[in-house]
């Protein structure tokens, strides 16, 4: 049985120069773009109407999520505390590699979600849903109040499922985007 929840705020990083070229990152980085730099600058504007003195801020150590929250944050925080749990799913030897040119391998799992986003589960030497949702239901459970989280796509998509209390097949259902803050209270979610 999971433990019910505190609010959390879930922001993906901006647009990479990966992402704008369809590559898988995973653990390794690459650098915002413009409109990535954008994205921050308008999640600083939506920030701005938000009361966030009662939340606790955590960001990906991953460069591109760390300089996003810098970015957002530059005016709400003296700090950013980083979490290792909030990094991006790791895809073994897909890292780097451009998704048209990756073939999956492996049988598809009752616990697995459908289309793109299964990619994620058949990245040979990557993580697999399972640690991913047990990394994500770990930090969730850690947290004692409201939390602002900057994270990444697949982890932002499963922080917010484990939240609901929904399988991993679901992740696909979830809403992505760049630049995106979704929020997930008393198990329902929306987006800002």
């Amino acid at each position: 049985m999971l433990v019910s929840f505190h609010p959390i705020y879930v922001m993906r990083h901006g647009e990479t120069e990966w992402n704008a070229e369809g590559r898988f990152q995973g653990a390794l980085n690459s650098p915002l773009t413009g409109l990535g730099q954008e994205h921050a600058r308008r999640l600083a504007k939506t920030l701005e109407t938000l009361d966030l003195d009662p939340f606790e801020i955590r960001v990906s150590p991953q460069g591109r999520a760390f300089e996003t929250a810098a970015i957002a944050l530059a005016r709400r925080a003296n700090f950013l505390r980083t979490d290792d749990r909030l990094r991006e799913i790791e895809v073994g030897e897909w890292s780097g590699k451009v998704r048209a040119d990756v073939t999956p391998s492996g049988l598809v799992l009752e616990d697995t979600p459908d289309g793109p986003i299964a990619l994620y589960e058949h990245a040979p030497g990557g993580e697999g849903f399972a640690a991913l949702r047990a990394r994500c239901t770990a930090f969730l459970n850690d947290l004692t109040g409201p939390t602002l989280c900057v994270t990444h796509g697949i982890t932002s998509r499963m922080l917010r499922t484990v939240a609901m209390d929904q399988p991993s097949a679901t992740l696909g259902s979830r809403p992505g985007g760049q630049g995106m803050i979704h929020v997930v209270e008393n198990g329902m979610h929306r987006t800002l």
